[in-house]
C-alpha cells in the first residue's frame, strides 16, 4: 500500500471529523474562490459594456457625485451637453444612466416601458410609506394592481370632478386671505407673502379630499399636524448619503436623519390611524378618499388585491405628496414668470377676466374657455418641470438603449427639465413664450416625450387631472382678483 494512502486511512481511523472538516473547509474555500472569480467576471463584463457608454472622469469611491452641484438638472444637463445625450456616472456605488434626450426618453418610457418599469431601493420613502407606495414600489405584482386602484376609483376625470367643490371653496377662501393680509400689510408699508398662502392652499385641498378634513382650520394639535406633513415632504426630497457611498453612512445619523426618519414615521402612523379610526367609526361624514378606499376594502371588488390597513396609509400619502408639493411648485413658477413679462399676464388677465364676466367668483365651469391660461400653465411646465429629474427608474433585466448596453439593475434617471429646453426641439427654448402652444396638439400627458414633466407609461404620474384642476382653478382666481406687480421697485 502506498504510504500517502496509508497516512490517508491512518488520520480517518484516528480522527475522522477532523479530517472531513479539513476537506469541508477546502471545498467550502474553492467554491467561494470560483464564485468571486465569476462575479469578479460578471463585473469586468459590465464595466465593458458601461464603458460604450459615453462617462466623464471620475473620482474614486464617489464616483461623479461631486459633479452634481447644487442644482443638478443643470449639471447634468451640461455634462450631457458634452459626453452626449445618453451618459454614464458613477453616483458613488451607484451606476446611473442620465438620458437627456426626447428619443432615449422615449424609448425607457414607451418602446421599452416594461424593461425600465423598477424602481431603485429607496429606504426614506419606504420607511415613511410602508413600503407600499405607487411611486417609489418596485415593479412587481403589487404595483401592476395598486395604479390601476388610483386610476379607476381614486384620480379618475369623474372622481376629480367630484370634488370640484372643495376646490372652489379654498379658492375663495385664498381670495380674501390675501385681501385680509394686503389691507393689514397696507397699514405697515410691509409686503405680502403669497407663497406661503398658495402653499397652505394646496395643503388644504389635498387633506380635505384625501383625509376628509383640513388641519390649518382645527385648533389645538393642528400646527404640529401641518408640521408632522410639512417635515414628510421635507423627507422625501432628502439625498441619503449612505444610499451611494456606504461607508459615509454614519454622516447621515450624525446629521440626525435616521432619527428625523423615525419620528416622522411614528407621528404619520399615528395621524392616519386617528384618520382611519374617525372614517371606521362614522365620526367622519363625506365621500373623501378614505371612504373609497375603505368601501374597496370591505366589499373586496374585483380590483386583484386585498388592501391592508398599511396599504391605504401609503395610498392617502402618496396622494398628499403628489397633490401639494407639485401644485404649488408650478403656481409659483407661473406667478413668477407672468411678473417678469408684464405682456402675458396682460393677455392672461384679459382673457380670464373676459370670460368670467360680471361674476363674483371663477367657477370651474368657466375655465374651458380660457385657451391662453392653459397655453401659460404649458409653458411654465415645459421651463419648470415641477420634478426636474423625473423619479430614477432601474432595469429589471439586460438591454439596450440607443445602441449602449445597459445592465440589469441599473439606475436610470430622465432629465425632464433639459428635455423641455432643448434648442433642437423648442423655438426659441429658453424663453417664456407660450404663444408658441396656440394651437399645437403637443400637451403634458405623456404622448411628447420633448415634453414629460409629469412622465409617462407605466410609471407616469397618475394625478395629472388633480394637479391641473388645482393649478387653473387658482392660478384663474390670482389674475381675475388682483393686479400683481414686484415689490419696491424690484426689477424684472
Amino acid at each position: 500500500m502506498p504510504p500517502l494512502t496509508q497516512l490517508f486511512q491512518l488520520l480517518l481511523h484516528q480522527n475522522s471529523m477532523h479530517v472531513a472538516s479539513f476537506f469541508l473547509s477546502i471545498l467550502i474555500i474553492t467554491f467561494s474562490v470560483f464564485s468571486w472569480n465569476r462575479k469578479k467576471a460578471a463585473a469586468a463584463a459590465s464595466e465593458k459594456n458601461f464603458k460604450q457608454i459615453p462617462s466623464p472622469l471620475r473620482l474614486p469611491l464617489i464616483g461623479n457625485l461631486h459633479q452634481l452641484g447644487k442644482l443638478p438638472h443643470r449639471s447634468l444637463r451640461a455634462l450631457a451637453g458634452k459626453h452626449g445625450p445618453v451618459m454614464l456616472l458613477r453616483l458613488g456605488r451607484v451606476p446611473t444612466v442620465v438620458v437627456s434626450s426626447a428619443p432615449a426618453a422615449q424609448q425607457v418610457m414607451k418602446a421599452k416601458d416594461l424593461t425600465f418599469a423598477s424602481r431603485p431601493p429607496a429606504r426614506i420613502s419606504n420607511a415613511l410609506l410602508y413600503s407600499s407606495d405607487i411611486a417609489v414600489s418596485p415593479y412587481g405584482e403589487y404595483w401592476r394592481k395598486v395604479p390601476r386602484i388610483c386610476v379607476l376609483h381614486l384620480l379618475s376625470l369623474k372622481r376629480v370632478q367630484s370634488f370640484r367643490y372643495v376646490r372652489e371653496e379654498e379658492a375663495a377662501l385664498l381670495v380674501d386671505k390675501i385681501r385680509a393680509t394686503v389691507a393689514a400689510a397696507a397699514t405697515t408699508s410691509s409686503t405680502v407673502d403669497v407663497s406661503q398662502l398658495v402653499v397652505n392652499l394646496t395643503n388644504d385641498v389635498t387633506c380635505r379630499v384625501a383625509f376628509g378634513r383640513k388641519y390649518s382650520a382645527e385648533g389645538g394639535g393642528a400646527a404640529k399636524i401641518q408640521a408632522t406633513l410639512a417635515e414628510f415632504a421635507a423627507l422625501l426630497g432628502t439625498v441619503e448619503i449612505g444610499e451611494f457611498v456606504p461607508w459615509l453612512g454614519w454622516i447621515d445619523r450624525l446629521r440626525g436623519l435616521d432619527r428625523r426618519v423615525r419620528n416622522n414615521s411614528r407621528e404619520l402612523d399615528a395621524m392616519l390611524e386617528r384618520v382611519l379610526e374617525d372614517h371606521c367609526s362614522g365620526n367622519e361624514e363625506g365621500d373623501d378618499l378614505v371612504d373609497v378606499l375603505l368601501s374597496i376594502n370591505d366589499k373586496d371588488e374585483n380590483v386583484g388585491i386585498a388592501l391592508t390597513r398599511s396599504n391605504i396609509k401609503a395610498l392617502l400619502l402618496d396622494m398628499f405628496a403628489a397633490g401639494t408639493d407639485t401644485s404649488f411648485t408650478t403656481i409659483d413658477w407661473i406667478m413668477a414668470e407672468l411678473i417678469k413679462h408684464p405682456k402675458i399676464m396682460e393677455r392672461a388677465q384679459e382673457e380670464v377676466r373676459r370670460v368670467v364676466g360680471s361674476s363674483p367668483n371663477v367657477e370651474e365651469e368657466l375655465l374651458e374657455g380660457m385657451y391662453y391660461l392653459k397655453d401659460v400653465v404649458k409653458e411654465t411646465l415645459r421651463l419648470h418641470a415641477p420634478i426636474p429629474l423625473l423619479v430614477p427608474r432601474e432595469t429589471i433585466e439586460d438591454t439596450q438603449l440607443e445602441g449602449f448596453d445597459i445592465p440589469a439593475k441599473t439606475r436610470v434617471i430622465i432629465n425632464a427639465w433639459a428635455i423641455g429646453r432643448d434648442p433642437k426641439l423648442w423655438e426659441r427654448a429658453e424663453e417664456f413664450w407660450p404663444e408658441r402652444f396656440t394651437n399645437s396638439p403637443i400637451d403634458f400627458r405623456g404622448q411628447y416625450f420633448e415634453f414629460i414633466p409629469f412622465g409617462s407609461g407605466r410609471r407616469g404620474c397618475p394625478g395629472i387631472n388633480f394637479a391641473m384642476s388645482v393649478i387653473e382653478l387658482v392660478l384663474a382666481n390670482l389674475l381675475y382678483h388682483f393686479d400683481w406687480e414686484l415689490p419696491h421697485g424690484m426689477k424684472r
